[in-house]
């Protein structure tokens, strides 16, 4: 489970590009929508991607499935993760997203507010009064990112960094068709690397009076790094009981509530994840939620930015000399042989989507 000695400013991030085939269609023209977030408590072999299917053939993009290793230089760090005097300050640091009305896309069912792209998020209005509303984003790299609307402004991350992204509503029809309420492509230049991974968002739900938020503040006191402050969060989030009912009972489409989960105290895997982000989140350490396949298990983890070390990709532990994968999936559940047989060496985690 090594995964090796990682040089100062320096780490290697194994990212997958997953394939997938996306079609965008005229507003009003009925299409069929599949749903990207699947149970990611279940064993799946198939390939899960969000698809847009056009019944009129308009515009089909294909991206080849494709391995990146990305290798990242020095890189300004969140002042929270800094302290001159050796002691770090716990003061939650919540970014709070704004939909601040400068750049506007709008119609009469929807809005797409992409005034905060340099931060890295969107922010997206249903008006209308459809009960089943999707929303797609697809970026640069070819991925398509699926989620559900419920009313009103919503937080979503620009996952696949600076670049295009294609941004479209859709209102349910019957059954899996849907017609488009509103789509326009938007240009993004994001200034803030962090931002995407600081900020709230659909996944990772948090703001300064959550009790997710104070929880991550007790935890994080007395602590003089970031790496203490994730031991202590992934220490917490592995008392979490694993919810085997919920795992065989959730339904495509499942939104984590981190406040609701440490109030149970039972979660599936991208419970853990979201609670573990949140928390990070708001102590300044920026943190990814990805979602994606364990072996052959479809699965949830995070990544986490350590200073001085940089982007390492998946839980983290160090020993003083070597750094090993922990998930708190698998530690929640460790007696549990069927679960354990996923985790492997840590090769076999692939990321397909970044929240």
């Amino acid at each position: 489970m090594l995964l090796g000695k990682f040089k100062r400013n320096q780490i290697q991030i194994l990212s997958l590009i997953i394939s997938c085939t996306c079609v965008l269609c005229a507003c009003g023209q009925t299409t069929s929508v599949s749903d990207s977030t699947a149970d990611v408590s279940k064993t799946d072999t198939t390939s899960e991607t969000a698809v847009i299917e056009n019944t009129s053939s308009d515009e089909t993009a294909s991206f080849d499935e494709t391995i990146v290793l990305e290798t990242l230089a020095d890189e300004e760090v969140p002042t929270a993760s800094l302290n001159a005097a050796g002691t770090r300050d716990n003061t939650p640091t919540c970014y709070v997203p704004t939909a601040s009305g400068v750049t506007v896309y709008s119609n009469a069912l929807a809005e797409i507010d992409a005034s905060n792209t340099a931060e890295g998020y969107i922010m997206v209005n249903y008006k209308g009064t459809n009960q089943k509303v999707k929303l797609q984003m697809t970026g640069s790299n070819g991925v398509t990112y699926t989620y559900t609307l419920h009313g009103g402004y919503e937080t979503f991350p620009l996952s696949a960094g600076s670049g295009s992204y294609k941004v479209a509503v859709y209102e349910n029809v019957s059954g899996n068709q849907y017609a488009t309420a509103i789509s326009q492509t938007i240009s993004a230049n994001i200034t803030n690397a962090y931002g995407p991974y600081l900020y709230p968002n659909q996944y990772v739900d948090f703001n300064a009076q959550s009790q997710v938020v104070s929880k991550a503040k007790q935890l994080a006191e007395g602590c003089s790094t970031d790496l203490d402050v994730v031991t202590k969060v992934y220490n917490y989030a592995t008392t979490i009981a694993y919810d085997y009912n919920k795992a065989n009972a959730v339904q495509s489409g499942y939104v984590p509530n981190p406040d609701i989960i440490m109030q149970n105290g039972t979660g599936i895997c991208l419970d853990y994840a979201s609670v573990m982000a949140s928390m990070l989140r708001s102590q300044g350490i920026p943190t990814r939620l990805e979602v994606g396949y364990a072996g052959s298990a479809y699965h949830a983890w995070i990544s986490t930015y350590i200073h001085d070390i940089g982007w390492v990709n998946g839980v983290i532990e160090f020993d003083g000399t070597n750094w090993s994968l922990m998930d708190p999936t698998f530690a929640a559940t460790s007696s549990d042989a069927t679960l354990k047989n996923f985790i492997g060496d840590g090769s076999n985690y692939k990321t397909k989507y970044i929240y």
